[in-house]
Parts: C-alpha cells; sequence; structure tokens
C-alpha cells in the first residue's frame, strides 16, 4: 500500500470515528418532550447538519489526487453536506411541528419514525364506516389540514397504506384496505397534492398491532396510515 493510500485511509478512518460520534450524541441531545401531548420527539436539523458535513468531508477526502486538493475538496464536501443535511432536517422538523398542531384533539396520531419519516396513523376506523371504503365526512377538516402542510413543505413523498381487522375473508380485506388507501389518496390530491408525489398499498388483515380477538383491538387494527419521508 503507497504513502497516498495510507493517508487516506486514515482520514476515512477518522471521519468514520466522528460520524459515530455525532450520531450517537445526536440521539441524545436532540430528543425534545411535546409539552401537548408527552411524547418524545425527535429534532434532526442539528444531528441531520452534523451527518452531512462528516459524509460530505469523506466524499470530498476520496476525491482529491493530493493532500491539498483533499483538504479543499473535504472542506466543500463537509459545507455542502452540512447545508443539505441541516435543509432536510429541518423542514421535516417544522411539517412535524405544524401536522401535531393541526391535528390536536383529532383522533389522528402523528409518529415520528428515525431521521427521515413521519407517519399519521388513523386508527379505531377514524374516516370509514365499517366494512366501506368511502371517506366520512368528519374527517374533511384534518384531512384538510394535512394537505394544506404538504403543499406547504413539497419535498417529501408520501405512501398510504390500508389495514383491516380479521373479520371477513382475506380477499374482501384485502380488496376492501386498498380501496381505502386510495380514497385517502385521492381526497389528498383533490386538495392540490401532487399525484406524484402519493402511491398506495393495501395489507388486508396482515400486520395487527393490536388484538383481534377483542372489539377495541379490531378497532385499533381498522387504520390508514400515511407515512411522509423525506426525499
Amino acid at each position: 500500500m503507497n504513502v497516498m493510500s495510507l493517508k487516506k485511509k486514515k482520514y476515512v478512518t477518522t471521519i468514520f470515528s466522528l460520524f459515530l460520534l455525532t450520531s450517537l450524541s445526536g440521539c441524545q441531545a436532540t430528543q425534545r418532550q411535546n409539552a401537548t401531548t408527552g411524547e418524545t420527539e425527535t429534532n434532526s436539523t442539528t444531528k441531520g447538519a452534523a451527518i452531512g458535513s462528516l459524509s460530505g468531508a469523506a466524499i470530498g477526502i476520496l476525491s482529491g489526487s493530493n493532500s491539498k486538493e483533499r483538504k479543499k475538496r473535504a472542506l466543500i464536501g463537509a459545507t455542502t453536506g452540512g447545508l443539505i443535511g441541516a435543509g432536510v432536517g429541518y423542514s421535516l422538523d417544522k411539517q412535524e411541528e405544524a401536522l401535531r398542531q393541526e391535528l390536536l384533539g383529532s383522533g389522528v396520531q402523528v409518529k415520528r419514525v428515525g431521521e427521515n419519516e413521519l407517519v399519521l396513523v388513523m386508527e379505531n376506523g377514524i374516516g370509514f364506516r365499517s366494512g366501506e371504503y368511502l371517506l366520512e365526512p368528519s374527517v374533511y377538516n384534518s384531512l384538510n389540514g394535512v394537505a394544506r402542510i404538504l403543499v406547504e413543505y413539497p419535498d417529501t413523498y408520501l405512501q398510504i397504506k390500508g389495514y383491516t381487522d380479521s373479520t371477513g375473508n382475506s380477499s374482501s380485506n384485502q380488496t376492501l384496505s386498498e380501496k381505502r388507501a386510495q380514497s385517502v389518496k385521492d381526497y389528498l390530491v383533490g386538495q392540490k397534492v401532487a399525484s406524484g408525489r402519493v402511491t398506495t398499498s393495501g395489507f388486508g388483515d396482515r400486520y395487527p398491532i393490536c388484538d383481534n380477538g377483542t372489539a377495541e383491538g379490531r378497532a385499533c387494527n381498522r387504520r390508514v396510515e400515511i407515512s411522509i419521508q423525506a426525499i
């Protein structure tokens, strides 16, 4: 192994160590308690910026042909990566805050999944009558608010997932779950959310999150989830 390769290996090892340290400290430093809901939330702006900077620096080091050029590219990569990482994290943080305020008291849950995903959960039959896939007017206001926020923050894509309880046969449950997911998509698109941002899936009675042996559990499993992911 030549001297240049050894230097690159040393740089990359250092960057990787910093990446791990930043990731671990970020998990602790960016968590906060929501005063309204009591839920633990994670702010990803700072962590996104740090990870973006380190990733950009690593790419810069690997792409340089000599020591001076590697340092220059590492600096450029760190700056660019940091700005991108901070931007993505900040945008999702703002969406989370806006959605929690908009949906407070609606029965629609807002959950943070990792750094780059939010999940809205419409469970306990919210929005649909039993065995039906057409949206109930009672959920229109909540979905109108969701649509406004999605239009305001266009740099995300959505996956809408439908689920049923275990009542009935699997074939009809599969069809019902697909139609419910499609109904939510159609409504959001009707509120000016770009159709190309949205995909739908139905899972029937698979993946229950509650016990289908009780009425409460079955109501919990009749749900639609809207996954909002950073691009």
